[in-house]
């Protein structure tokens, strides 16, 4: 045996040079001094022996590692052995064989699902002739009809191991044959045969097969119990799956949740499938398309159907996908078939039509905002791991994209608006990543200078807009105190740099041309003038959040005189607030108050601090200076804060029109007369 030394191999030589491997020497006395000390009785090497080598056999390996079949001992783990069993279920109603399955959930806690399939064979096994082939599916791990397609073209179950992993994990499980006229039960205990299979006797308007079980309590803890309103989700899922498939659910009414939106009983049959899915899932959802694209090829390439349903919407999008009627959370080779069809449909049609923009559109684009269901049929599917979660089948992108392709095309050619619609719609999704991108990458470039882009904003989490507020404040620095202040989930931030422009007497012009103004109205959402739109408002209160001195006021009439002029309608909906945070800090050994202007400043030292020896005071010199605790506690958190509503006063002249227009507008004569007109109310500032 020879090895090649690297040093000589990489060393730029000619030809390498190659040195036999020797001998290892004999060791010496030392050497096997030690060696025979190693195996002596007492080692470690001596207390590991073939005695603690240990065989688990049957179902056992189940129930010591439930986590490495059906991912854990949760609520959802448990809810997964009614999906290995309905599956069983819906394979024989795909391949042909059944047109119903009942879920029912009992009083006692027992599930059962009944289909009307061929039946679970009852014969004995070939191989293992003491025992029937359903004692050896449901107590043998790998053993099933599936591992070929001579019984089933297409299947969810792979490897044999559902249904007996269900077993494994039941305190009791029962099944009831019904095959040739002839009804077989056989019972269960945790993965054990607790007697042999019966003939009951002889049916003639029944057949298929009935698995009723329990889950057991020692793997799945003491409190263990099926939630109907997810065992109901789960059953209608499968029904809009298989279009020729019926699915009755029944639940014992005691076990029903008080909210009463699930129904003792039920039927699910869907004709349209995904179609109807999807519609059901969206609901009154804006759509950017009047149609949804939706389709179905019977045969791709050998493999079975290929269903799907895509909508675009103005929200963030979601793709649920399936493989033979199981579903992959985590996606797969088929939704890769899916972003690469429907990418490459649009980019073709946007060129056919001369929309030059669309060359930047990425999948991300196009998926951002899409709403899709897919659902593929294909033999012998490789999954990543048991649960399922991923498909890995190469393939299956093939199969997709194949069956998709000539549709989207006739499709989008059959809708010229939806489709100019959508690529606009795109078109403007792959402008908003592009510019995001460059803000990252002037950030990172500029980070050593500290720059702040104006209107950078820092938005919450939530998408609808219920319960969401923005955020106007006044500079970088408190533009950094209010997001560590706030509620990520809820409040958005928005930095204003300086004072914004006054567009009650600025023009048009100016006012498209002022970025400020620009980023504010792209972060609303909603319009201006004409074109609001009140359900595009992205957020249900806009708070105006400034110092609270002289120059934190004008900013404020500034923001307000926009609103006013650019966005009525928001104020008269009553979205508009001014945050009111303090200009004093008042403490006097624990005891803390905030004052919000001098007025209040006296009143709380009359009152809470007076002849209590020295209060410190101090005087916040903008939002900036507070800490982020002490902004959250003053101004931001709802519980605590006070907000001052804007509203319009609609009287002629006297009312917010006159106000704004003579105090904001381009007339100097009319600030003039209103400063003559207040002057006794003026005082001498001491400065």
């Amino acid at each position: 045996m020879q090895r090649i030394m690297s040093d000589d191999l990489f060393s730029g030589g000619a030809a390498a040079k190659v040195r036999p491997i020797r001998s290892p020497a004999r060791p010496k006395a030392a050497d096997a001094l030690s060696a025979a000390k190693a195996a002596t009785p007492g080692s470690a090497e001596a207390s590991y022996t073939a005695a603690d080598i240990e065989v688990l056999e049957g179902l056992e390996p189940v129930r010591r590692r439930p986590g490495m079949y059906i991912g854990g001992t949760d609520e959802k783990a448990m809810h997964h052995l009614f999906a290995e069993v309905i599956d069983n279920a819906m394979d024989e109603a795909v391949a042909g064989h059944a047109n119903f399955i009942e879920v029912a959930l009992e009083a006692d806690g027992y599930l059962a699902v009944t289909d009307n399939g061929r039946g679970i064979p009852v014969d004995p096994h070939p191989k293992y002739t003491n025992r029937s082939a359903l004692e050896v599916i449901m107590t043998t791990l790998h053993a099933g009809g599936k591992f070929d397609s001579k019984v089933y073209e297409t299947s969810g179950g792979l490897h044999g191991v559902g249904v007996s992993v269900v077993n494994a994990l039941s305190s009791r499980l029962e099944v009831e044959v019904a095959r040739n006229r002839k009804l077989y039960r056989q019972v269960y205990e945790r993965g054990h045969a607790v007697g042999p299979l019966e003939e009951i006797g002889e049916v003639h308007n029944r057949r298929g097969t009935k698995v009723r079980f329990l889950p057991d309590t020692q793997i799945f803890g003491a409190n263990a119990a099926f939630d109907p309103a997810r065992l109901l989700q789960m059953a209608r899922s499968k029904a809009y799956l298989f279009g020729g498939v019926e699915i009755r659910w029944a639940c014992d009414p005691s076990l029903l949740p008080a909210d009463g939106k699930t129904p003792a009983r039920a039927t699910f049959h869907f004709p349209g499938g995904l179609k109807d899915y999807l519609e059901g899932s969206l609901g009154d959802e804006q759509r950017v398309t009047s149609q949804t694209f939706a389709g179905r090829t019977e045969k791709v390439s050998g493999h079975g159907a290929v269903e799907w349903a895509v909508s675009w919407t103005g929200g963030d999008g979601f793709v649920r996908s399936y493989c033979n009627t199981i579903p992959t959370p985590e996606g797969g080779t088929h939704e890769a078939g899916l972003r690469t069809v429907l990418t490459r449909g649009l980019k073709a049609f946007a060129e056919v039509s001369g929309n030059k923009k669309a060359a930047a559109v990425i999948a991300d684009d196009v998926m951002i905002s899409a709403s899709a269901m897919l659902s593929i049929f294909i033999r012998e599917p490789e999954f990543v791991g048991q649960t399922k979660d991923r498909l890995a089948t190469a393939e299956a992108q093939r199969i997709v994209e194949s069956s998709i392709r000539d549709s989207f095309d006739i499709w989008l050619a059959s809708s010229p608006q939806d489709a100019a619609r959508l690529i606009d719609w795109v078109v403007d999704r792959a402008d908003e990543r592009l510019r995001r991108r460059q803000e990252k990458e002037v950030n990172r470039k500029s980070a050593t200078r500290k720059l702040r882009l104006p209107g950078k904003l820092s938005d919450c989490s939530q998408t609808g807009a219920a319960g969401a507020e923005l955020f106007i404040v006044e500079g970088d620095s408190a533009g950094g105190s209010a997001k560590q202040a706030r509620d990520r989930a809820r409040q958005a931030i928005l930095p204003l740099r300086g004072k914004i422009l006054n567009v009650a007497s600025a023009g048009r012009e100016k006012l498209s041309a002022n970025q400020q103004i620009s980023d504010l109205i792209q972060a609303l959402g909603c319009g201006t003038r004409a074109r609001y739109r009140e359900e595009d408002l992205r957020y249900e209160r806009v708070i105006i959040m400034t110092d609270a001195d002289v120059d934190g006021a004008h900013i404020a009439s500034l923001l307000i005189t926009f609103f006013y002029q650019e966005m009525h309608d928001l104020i008269r909906q009553g979205h508009l607030f001014l945050a009111v945070p303090p200009l004093y800090r008042l403490a006097q050994g624990g005891k803390v108050a905030y004052a919000r202007d001098d007025k209040d400043r006296e009143r709380l030292m009359a009152k809470e601090f007076k002849g209590k020896g020295k209060v410190e005071v101090s005087r916040f010199k903008g939002l900036g200076e507070m800490l982020p605790s002490q902004l959250k506690e003053t101004t931001m958190d709802p519980r605590k804060r006070t907000l001052l509503q804007v509203a319009i006063d609609e009287t002629p002249e006297s009312g917010t029109a006159g106000a704004v227009d003579a105090l904001m507008g381009n007339r100097p004569d009319a600030r003039f007369r209103f400063i003559q007109e207040r002057a006794a109310f003026a005082v001498d500032l001491d400065v």
